[in-house]
């Protein structure tokens, strides 16, 4: 439908007052954007009844730093999203930044613009306490024999003093109103180990039935969904929505207009959610657990033979599966025996593990078909039960009784997916969960299958098996954009290459979808300056690259600022950190000696006091991280980040595109490359003030041909090499 004039008006409004409120001025990206994606969803066309008739709705803005893309995205989205009658789900990359919109961008947005937008943040079940759990926890800590878990060698339990406190004070908080179950809104810290006992998954939730489903945390927060107009979720819940089949934790996506902020992480979101692994070992000992559980157990359902009857059948159907399980491990053992690699492992080429394997994986997937078949058919018979006023067993066994039901069947179903896949062909992609197929015929990359000699948090050796699609495209086109409403992608690093083409090919966008970038508003030629200095060695030899590091971060860094230096190998930053003289070590902040908020913390208070400060991190301090001002004047980028040639997604992918005559180097490696290290200089200038330099410790940008396809689509900072 073409916007009208009064949407154009509420839209225009609404942007003059924003920047009259916060006394600031208009920037040409920020109004390119709104227009690029009003018009976007503007014109799709939709018949009497409101659904979508037409191709289009997708818009991709690549938007510079300094943009304001979340206020160009809202302002531009909300007003139309109320008049179609749809819900804008807004996804983000990390629940941080949820919550900076929920808590900071949108309010300060409506407030200025004076608009109603009902307005609601959503994390997946892990996010939430479930009152439920919190009274067995407190009734188990209180007297084991009252209240205790029919299971309870299955579940670690033994919190200490301090953490039983916590619990109380939560059960207080609760009752008082004064805290809702969120797990990030409460006061105090809690691990996850001691989080976990708290909460249910989906299999384990008894749902409408539960005794405390008027209080219910998550289904408290899950209720306003339904009233909201715009939604904050994150990537790795609208996969796992998608996962689903769409529109069980989120709205339906034909309702939907989504914005996909830091749009650049989706695809490796998505891989993540549709992959999958079984450790043989250790599922089979586990297997053997049930078994003895059931055996062990058996006598406590005397008075409900049903139960008993469906419980004796899972013991044995899981025994039949440890048996195949033990059967398997000698014939994968070969393929690790044959390996040269310092750490076992074996990609299978292709993606194909070959007949033999097909063979078995069909038959272990058959019997894990079978024991969640059994597993499924308990579940349902126990919440029917649980309706039952007068049932022989007590509510409360059944309520536990379910939950560990729940925890069978969540573990097997994700055991039975891994082999789903091997027993499929090597061109069978891992698409649409609703009927296992991708709904179009577009030619997708084989997914990935691969198996590695892990150790054991017992440090036991163990197999494990992995599968993974490898190319995310097939899973967005057949799961969301032909069913979404309209979609908006957006982040400071889409382009490749000065092109669209490689993040439209990865994400499986349409041909017809609408692509902008948009400048930002900072003066980069001004704010910093990148260096490139020759230290003597090329990183393609890796040791005496190290030793390089090693011998010149000392006088490159100012030890009396914030600096961040960025690796691609988590060996090599330890090697450098731990080669520094000694004075220098106790300055710098390496990733893994703390948690990420802990090193940030310690970082700005140590530049709060005027100290210097320097961290050392890996991809994750790459992209996401904001250290404006003097937290970060200058950032070392150690070299250039090209994937790891033996990362089995990787490695099949790139046999793929060879087969087919292309260059994996530049179809395939180069692109990634160059998001990467956008993103890694994208960590210098985060507000208009800020000032600082790069340095790229990796001579091959200037010397190597594709060195200028890199710098091309780095900002335009001032140059001090030649």
């Amino acid at each position: 439908m073409p916007i009208d004039d009064a949407i154009k008006e509420e839209i225009q409004q609404g942007y003059r007052q924003f920047l009259e409120g916060n006394s600031l001025q208009p920037r040409l990206g920020q109004k390119q954007m709104i227009a690029a994606i009003a018009n976007t969803i503007g014109s799709v066309k939709q018949d009497e009844e409101g659904c979508k008739i037409s191709d289009d709705g997708i818009c991709v803005v690549e938007a510079g730093t300094g943009t304001g893309k979340t206020i160009a995205y809202l302002l531009s989205t909300l007003p139309l999203a109320r008049l179609l009658g749809k819900q804008v789900v807004i996804a983000t990359g990390t629940v941080a930044l949820q919550e900076q919109l929920v808590n900071k961008d949108i309010p300060l947005l409506l407030e200025s613009a004076g608009w109603d937008y009902s307005v609601s943040l959503v994390k997946g079940r892990g996010r939430y306490l479930c009152p439920l759990k919190l009274e067995q926890c407190l009734d188990t800590a209180q007297a084991k024999d009252a209240g205790a878990f029919l299971f309870e060698d299955e579940i670690t339990f033994n919190p200490t003093a301090n953490i039983i406190e916590s619990y109380r004070a939560m059960d207080q908080s609760l009752k008082e109103g004064s805290w809702l179950g969120d797990r990030d809104s409460w006061s105090d810290v809690l691990e996850d180990v001691d989080w976990r006992p708290l909460t249910v998954d989906r299999r384990q939730c008894t749902g409408r039935r539960c005794r405390y489903i008027t209080e219910c945390c998550f289904f408290k927060a899950r209720d306003e969904l339904e009233k909201s107009e715009c939604i904050v979720a994150n990537h790795d819940l609208v996969m796992a929505d998608l996962a689903l089949g769409g529109g069980v934790i989120l709205p339906a996506p034909e309702d939907t207009i989504y914005i996909f902020d830091e749009a650049h992480r989706i695809g490796a979101t998505a891989l993540n959610h549709f992959s999958s692994q079984c450790r043989l070992k250790n599922t089979m000992n586990w297997l053997g657990q049930v078994k003895k559980q059931i055996a062990g157990k058996l006598a406590l359902f005397l008075q409900t033979p049903d139960i008993q009857k469906r419980l004796e059948k899972i013991g044995k159907a899981a025994g039949a599966s440890e048996t195949l399980l033990g059967l398997s491990y000698p014939i994968f053992e070969k393929f690790l025996n044959n390996t040269d690699n310092e750490t076992p492992s074996w990609c299978f080429p292709g993606g194909d593990p070959g007949g033999e394997i097909r063979e078995i994986a069909g038959h272990v997937s058959e019997e894990f078909n079978t024991l969640a078949a059994l597993i499924k058919t308990l579940s349902d018979s126990l919440g029917e039960a649980m309706d039952e006023p007068h049932f022989p067993l007590p509510q409360v066994d059944l309520e536990q009784l379910f939950q560990q039901v729940g925890v069978w069947q969540s573990r097997v179903e994700a055991v039975q997916r891994l082999w789903k896949s091997y027993a499929q062909s090597a061109n069978t992609d891992i698409g649409s969960k609703k009927d296992g197929k991708l709904k179009n015929n577009l030619e997708r990359s084989p997914s990935a299958r691969w198996i590695s000699l892990e150790q054991s948090n017992l440090g036991n050796l163990d197999i494990c098996l992995s599968a993974s699609p490898t190319d995310a495209g097939g899973i967005f086109h057949a799961n969301l954009w032909k069913q979404c409403y309209g979609a908006i992608l957006t982040s400071a690093t889409l382009r490749t290459l000065s092109s669209f083409n490689n993040f439209k090919q990865r994400t499986g966008l349409p041909a017809q979808t609408e692509c902008v970038a948009v400048e930002g508003a900072f003066d980069f030629a001004a704010a910093g300056v990148l260096l490139i200095p020759d230290i003597g060695v090329d990183p393609s030899d890796s040791a005496g690259h190290t030793n390089a590091l090693i011998e010149k971060m000392p006088e490159l860094i100012d030890w009396n600022e914030g600096t961040l230096v960025l690796f691609s190998s988590r060996r090599q930053m330890d090697l450098v950190s731990e080669g520094l003289p000694s004075e220098y070590r106790k300055i710098v902040l390496t990733q893994g000696q703390y948690g990420h908020q802990e090193i940030v913390r310690r970082h700005k208070l140590a530049i709060d006091e005027g100290e210097g400060s320097v961290i050392f991190g890996l991809a994750s301090f790459s992209e996401g991280m904001d250290f404006p001002g003097s937290y970060c004047r200058h950032v070392i980028i150690a070299k250039i980040p090209f994937s790891v040639p033996d990362d089995p997604i990787y490695s099949t992918v790139s046999e793929w595109i060879e087969g087919k005559g292309g260059n994996p180097f530049m179809d395939l490696m180069l692109p990634e490359a160059s998001i990467r290290l956008h993103q890694a200089c994208g960590r210098l200038i985060r507000t208009e003030k800020d000032t600082g330099r790069i340095t790229i410790l990796d001579r091959r940008i200037i010397t190597r041909r594709y060195g200028k396809q890199l710098l091309a689509d780095l900002p335009p900072f001032g140059r001090g090499f030649s």
